[in-house]
């Protein structure tokens, strides 16, 4: 992965809500299972994270690397890359 790939975005936070709000939907429209109220933080990231590197929508982390934090910089970036370049959370 490129050094400058794992700096952290602006509103990295921000992406990784709206990552998980936007894969929620994805991951039911494909058929493949909902996130439920008492699954956790941590257990819809990886979840995600895996469902998007299985349908080739993101590249995989190089192995060991696949904690959560980079499992949540994966998803900023999907999710950075989804929106227009005028959203404000990609300024």
């Amino acid at each position: 992965m490129p050094k400058d790939d794992m700096q952290k975005l602006k509103h990295e936070a921000e992406l990784v809500i709206h990552a998980l709000r936007v894969g929620a939907v994805y991951a039911k429209k494909r058929g493949v299972g909902q996130f439920e109220e008492t699954d956790s933080a941590k257990e819809k990231v990886t979840y995600l994270y895996r469902l998007l590197v299985h349908d080739k929508l993101i590249q995989p982390l190089a192995k060991g690397q696949d904690s959560e934090p980079n499992m949540k910089h994966k998803l900023a970036l999907w999710m950075s890359r989804q929106l227009p370049s005028d959203h404000p959370l990609v300024l």
